[in-house]
């Protein structure tokens, strides 16, 4: 009976060496392995055949790989960094001077700014991620009928284009927990861009973008959230502002709320006339529970809002679909 160890050993060593590596499953040794299955007693046949078949499952990855060698080999390398042609004729570039920020990133440094000046830590939110942090950790427990209200995309291997910043919430509370412990606080926003499969039109987007903003510690209450928020807006807009609540539900926060300013009068507001700008609450103990940290011991508050909704608002702007556009009619009225 031939080897099979001893023709793998060699086989896979001409393939290696070869510049057509497809040439080595022609060869005779791997034609007599499958001559010799018949000759073999019954019983032989079924384990020598299985073996014989992954050597050539092998042999076959092997191969591709070593086709993909000689490929990359034979494509010329560029180096991007190399000085013009001295005699070649310049191309013709845009000036940089015509460019300008777009206006959600003008917004969402601002959104960072303020909060990092109050002491915030500011962390880059995800594009893709897991159900365990859209879901799990955030108290949507299996079949809970709140994760309807998210139409989310999945990527074939079940991942999740996130559809708010807080994915990022979990891993902010577990990053913070040694600080917690020494007699710290946690203290952060995330933002980023988030994906919705959602029917576009004037006022939905499939994409867009969040802030989201958590903090925890032994004495956090309800009017400290407030307090943070109001900052915020009146910092934002430029003037003293009245806000209000009202109940609202969100699996992460217990109790929840929608967050309310008087419209400013930088956008034309009147007094009574209210704009509802995110979502609150205090921090559901079932989310404190899966980051480890003892909600017996600790509390926090969390808010999430959209960065184009502020933009819209600030600038009157009637259709969300502009932002995503990239008609230079719109952005033109952006540049400083």
């Amino acid at each position: 009976m031939i080897d099979i160890s001893s023709v793998k050993k060699q086989l896979l060593s001409e393939i290696l060496a070869s510049a057509n590596p497809v040439d080595v499953l022609k060869s005779s040794k791997l034609k007599e392995l499958y001559a010799q299955i018949p000759k073999l007693e019954p019983s032989e046949r079924g384990k020598f055949g299985k073996e014989v078949n992954e050597l050539k499952i092998e042999l076959d990855k092997a191969i591709e790989k070593r086709r993909n060698e000689i490929e990359d080999s034979n494509v010329s390398s560029i180096d991007v960094t190399a000085p013009m042609d001295m005699n070649s004729k310049l191309p013709e570039l845009l000036p940089a001077e015509n460019g300008t920020i777009h206006p959600l990133s003008t917004e969402l440094y601002k959104v960072i700014d303020i909060f990092t000046r109050m002491g915030f830590e500011a962390i880059e939110s995800r594009q893709i991620d897991d159900d365990l942090h859209m879901f799990e950790a955030l108290n949507f427990p299996e079949g809970h009928p709140a994760r309807d209200g998210y139409d989310t995309f999945r990527t074939e291997e079940g991942f999740i284009p996130p559809a708010h910043t807080s994915t990022m919430q979990n891993r902010i509370l577990k990053d913070g927990k040694s600080a917690l412990e020494d007699g710290g606080e946690i203290a952060a926003i995330s933002y980023g861009r988030v994906f919705r499969n959602e029917d576009v039109d004037a006022t939905h987007e499939h994409t867009f973008y969040q802030y989201e903003g958590v903090f925890v510690s032994k004495s956090a209450t309800l009017g400290d959230m407030l307090g943070v928020l109001r900052s915020f807006f009146e910092s934002y807009y430029g003037q003293d502002l009245k806000i209000k609540t009202q109940p609202g539900y969100f699996p992460f926060v217990e109790p929840g709320m929608e967050f309310f300013i008087e419209k400013p009068a930088t956008l034309g507001g009147k007094a009574g006339e209210w704009l509802e700008m995110l979502g609150c609450g205090m921090i559901h103990p079932n989310v404190l529970k899966s980051a480890g940290i003892d909600p017996n011991v600790y509390r926090g508050f969390a808010w999430g809002g959209g960065v184009d909704r502020l933009a819209m608002l600030k600038y009157g702007i009637e259709d969300l679909r502009h932002f995503e556009a990239g008609k230079l009619e719109f952005l033109r009225k952006f540049k400083s």
